[in-house]
């Protein structure tokens, strides 16, 4: 039986640009069937809106403070919507 479904924005923040925590954000998200979007803003953080099932986002969100081994995550953070299904995909927005 699948879960809650829900919705996950949530504030990046540490050395999170130009080290591919993007393409990471997309590879993982892939693997939790989830969809949504992760952009750079221009205040140095990435934002990352997800919709999905509400443990495949708590893995999601644990995987986002991992953050991929180029990237120093210092702080994420969450917050939980409800879900609006405007996404088809995750991908990469600019």
């Amino acid at each position: 039986m699948p879960g809650e479904e829900t919705r996950l924005r949530a504030a990046v923040s540490g050395r999170v640009q130009g080290v591919g925590y993007r393409f990471f954000a997309v590879d993982e998200a892939a693997e939790r069937n989830l969809v949504g979007y992760a952009r750079n803003l221009p205040d140095g953080t990435v934002e990352v809106v997800a919709e999905g099932d509400r443990t495949a986002l708590e893995h999601f969100l644990a995987a986002l403070e991992r953050g991929p081994r180029s990237a120093r995550v210092t702080r994420v953070e969450p917050i939980w919507e409800t879900p609006r299904g405007e996404f088809v995909e995750f991908g990469i927005r600019f």
